[in-house]
């Protein structure tokens, strides 16, 4: 593992002597296989649980699961083997086909991801679902989704999908988690199911291009996508895995992804424990001082975690964490949207290593760019390619063609070449859709980004996000970074606004930390920060204070909606949206 140095002032990055060398090539590590079954078969819940038990791990904790209340469940490999088939045997049962879809509505408990690994051994297709949406976005993704069986909770079975579920043809079948008495009409007890069900059933042979996740994501407009995933998958879960999150077999592991979003599912379930690591998963929400409390207890050595999350740690304060033993911590990553350059500082001087920064989509199904262990880190890029992996700057033109930009420095979009394991293979009934994302054998992303003379990829924006004033194309999350290094700035958010001089001009919006006022005189403060950092080319011309960000569920801030809002224009999708203060 890789110790960092990191000069704040200059951005000089001093590798330990230790440090790896950074590859293109793939390794043939055996960390990095998969075992697959017979006749060119590949499952992903044979490679997350079953295989490990003939390799010595049967006995060895796989998921350490602590409850709001602090009661503490564990499985080991071969029990969530046998909870797995279980679960498998009840989707029997229940007279299903492989194929069917399943879909998953509940927060952090094991039963969810037991159901994921289940659904999955039976050879049916999983689509997660977040437990905070409301009726309307379960009721469309299921309706898309053609769902076969939903597994949720009394609670927000009676809330949420109850009044509706019976207008769907054909009618799903409900297993709840937590029945307590009779369960509503119509539903099934799955605790009394998986209780009468076999233990030992066996793995289906999925072929590897068989759907095996049905992974939803929104757009600015019209209805979700859902992008399908094959269970070919799994080997880029692997391979990622181990280069991005420098995953051992030895390692106590915490992402804190819901299972509801595709980071919860390839990196908080799938990858972990393909690397046969023991997971550790905490049903409350977020709190800093539970998160210090939980690393030091599981002596939690790998780290996955969200911008945003970092930013409320940050804002927390630097002398919670000292507070606690993390001295077993010994690599951190993000994901979610790009990290900060003081996020990484930040890391770096709290807990004595850096938080390595990814870039990767729902499309992408697992993690395409990465600062990983085996190179030095630019605080604020995104790293380089995953090995095995070929990623480009393009620039579309006339007819769906695209130019490959070579030169350094260039702003392009980033585009894969096509074929990787993990890669969506369809947006599910959308095939113009799909085909629109595709040119000249490159996936082609919709997010901006440059490459630098290092072959370090830095975060632009999203295409739509991109603002261009005064003839300058300039990045939001550059302007938002320099903002964020003001000690009074907890999130920033910036857009452009239709000016008919410039033709775009910057505007910010602050999010600030405790203890500051948002008054005029930290306004123009932070007007006059800005301007020394960036320039006034690029600066924002505008800073408006709110209590908080609009963000979706997975704590990306929604910059279309603050866009869309300044200007009085449709909202778009708001499946996603967490509360916020307008």
């Amino acid at each position: 593992m890789a110790c960092l140095v990191i000069d704040k002032d200059t951005d000089n990055v001093v590798p330990s002597p230790n440090m790896r060398e950074y590859s293109t090539e793939l390794t043939d590590s055996p960390n990095c296989q998969i075992d697959g079954l017979p006749g060119n078969a590949v499952n992903i819940c044979y490679e997350a649980v079953d295989r490990h038990l003939d390799k010595g791990l049967a006995d060895k904790i796989a998921l350490r699961w602590h409850s709001k209340t602090n009661q503490l469940r564990t499985f080991t490999y071969a029990e969530l083997a046998a909870a797995t088939s279980r679960f498998a045997c009840v989707l029997q049962r229940l007279e299903l086909q492989p194929g069917a879809r399943v879909f998953g509505l509940a927060g952090r408990t094991p039963e969810i991801y037991i159901s994921l690994l289940g659904s999955l051994k039976f050879g049916a297709v999983f689509a997660p679902l977040f437990s905070a949406f409301g009726p309307e976005p379960i009721r469309s993704r299921m309706e898309i989704g053609d769902a076969a069986v939903l597994v949720t909770t009394e609670r927000l079975y009676r809330k949420k999908v109850q009044h509706w579920i019976n207008e769907l043809t054909p009618s799903p079948q409900v297993l709840l988690l937590d029945v307590k008495g009779e369960p509503p009409e119509g539903c099934h007890d799955l605790s009394k199911l998986l209780a009468e069900a076999d233990p030992d059933f066996p793995v289906y042979s999925s072929s590897p291009d068989d759907m095996a996740l049905l992974h939803f994501t929104s757009g600015t407009t019209g209805k979700p996508k859902g992008a399908v995933h094959v269970h070919n998958a799994v080997r880029h879960h692997i391979i990622s895995a181990y280069y991005a999150l420098d995953l051992h077999p030895e390692d106590i592991y915490w992402c804190t992804a819901d299972p509801g979003w595709v980071t919860g599912i390839s990196y908080g379930i799938i990858a972990p424990l393909c690397h046969g690591v023991t997971l550790v998963i905490d049903e409350a929400e977020f709190d800093p001082a539970r998160w210090y409390q939980l690393l030091e207890q599981e002596r939690v050595s790998v780290w996955y975690t969200a911008p945003t999350a970092v930013r409320m740690l940050m804002k927390a304060g630097d002398q919670l964490p000292l507070k606690y033993d993390l001295s077993q911590l010994r690599f951190m990553a993000s994901v979610g949207e790009p990290l900060n350059p003081e996020a990484v500082i930040w890391g770096n001087k709290v807990f004595g290593i850096p938080f390595h920064d990814n870039w990767w989509q729902s499309e992408t199904g697992g993690i395409v760019i990465s600062n990983y262990a085996a190179m030095p880190i630019k605080p604020g890029s995104m790293g380089r390619p995953i090995p095995g992996l070929e990623v480009a700057l393009i620039k579309r033109t006339a007819n769906n063609s695209i130019q490959l930009l070579n030169d350094q420095e260039t702003t392009g979009e980033l585009a894969i070449k096509a074929g990787w394991a993990s890669m969506f293979r369809a947006y599910l009934n959308q095939p113009d859709r799909y085909q629109s994302c595709f040119s000249e054998g490159w996936y082609l992303s919709g997010d901006l980004a440059r490459r630098d003379s290092d072959g370090y990829y830095w975060f632009v924006g999203r295409s739509d996000d991109v603002i261009k004033t005064a003839g300058h194309l300039i990045g939001p999350f550059e302007v938002e970074s320099v903002l964020i290094e003001h000690p009074a700035v907890a999130e920033a958010a910036v857009i452009g606004i239709p000016d008919p001089i410039v033709g775009e001009m910057i505007k910010a919006y602050v999010a600030l930390n405790s203890g500051y006022l948002p008054d005029e005189t930290l306004r123009k403060t932070l007007l006059g920060h800005a301007r020394k950092y960036l320039g006034a080319a690029v600066a924002p011309k505008e800073i408006s204070f709110r209590e908080n960000l609009p963000k979706t569920r997975s704590g990306k801030i929604m910059r279309r909606l603050l866009k869309a809002r300044e200007l009085g224009l449709p909202e778009g999708d708001l499946s996603t949206l967490e509360s916020d203060e307008k």
